[in-house]
């Protein structure tokens, strides 16, 4: 699934190419994905141009002067910039014509969302969200004040979007890693010392994954269509039974909260 990086990758690879273009028109070719794209979607955005193109935790956010679209990936969802000429794909289910390029939304598996950000279920999507992990609103103080109430482990609690959005699966394994944690550890059994470190890890993973164009383990392209680069350096993730990059000793899986999460039980505590 496309977590954080994927998505500021994304933002950043089409960004360039809408911001201040018109969008010439608009065609929805499949408008059944994890919630009906909106009727007017076509109407709405054709002939509009670009304000602005960002990201809220994993939502990339497309905005006009009338309309603002809210867009979460899902499973294998990605947005392409193409020549107009370029044959569709059989998953290509929205078409946006800018200038002599296209932006495609492709989704084989329908896990994704196109709606209205000022809809009642963008809403409820966004609302609640904690603070970017890349903002200076973030950091181990924070952390450590969340987690005094929090008994289950600290990977499941970095993964809670009301404490910091985009901290996804890989994203979470790799940092505690770096911080030396355990993934299982109660989340109020940590020092405000260990959040400080842990804080600076998140930052530092998915600063890194963003600049590596992310991690593509199965369908992620980014608005070129280019694979991302990430997971080429991870140390736990995806690597059990292998050595631990520092230790040498094998690399455990085991699934905590639902999910499948690596670690070195020599290195981590």
């Amino acid at each position: 699934m496309p977590e954080l990086p994927e998505v500021e990758t994304t933002v950043r690879g089409i960004a360039p190419f809408l911001i201040g273009q018109r969008f010439a028109w608009v065609r929805v070719n499949q408008p059944s994905l994890r919630w009906p794209i909106p009727a007017d979607f076509a109407q709405r955005l054709s002939n509009e141009i670009c304000i602005s193109v960002t990201r809220r935790a994993k939502y990339l956010l497309i905005e006009t002067k009338r309309a603002k679209i809210l867009s979460h990936l899902g499973m294998s969802g990605s947005f392409r910039l193409v020549n107009s000429e370029t044959p569709l794909k059989t998953h290509d289910h929205v078409q946006i014509q800018v200038g002599d390029l296209q932006l495609r939304y492709h989704d084989p598996r329908r896990f994704g969302c196109l709606l209205w950000a000022e809809s009642e279920r963008a809403r409820q999507l966004i609302d609640n969200l904690g603070p970017e992990p890349l903002s200076d609103a973030f950091c181990g103080e924070w952390l450590y004040n969340h987690s005094k109430r929090r008994t289950f482990g600290v990977k499941s609690f970095i993964m809670t979007n009301a404490v910091v959005v985009g901290v996804g699966n890989i994203y979470a394994s790799e940092s505690l890693f770096l911080a030396g944690i355990h993934p299982a550890r109660p989340a109020n059994r940590i020092s405000y010392a260990r959040y400080e470190d842990l804080a600076i890890q998140i930052k530092k993973v998915l600063s890194c994954a963003i600049e590596a164009g992310g991690t593509t383990l199965r369908d992620f392209v980014n608005g070129q269509g280019e694979p991302g680069y990430f997971q080429q350096t991870l140390a736990v993730y995806g690597r059990a039974g292998h050595p631990c990059k520092r230790c040498h000793h094998a690399v455990s899986s085991r699934i905590i909260a639902g999910r499948n999460s690596f670690f070195c039980p020599r290195c981590q505590t």
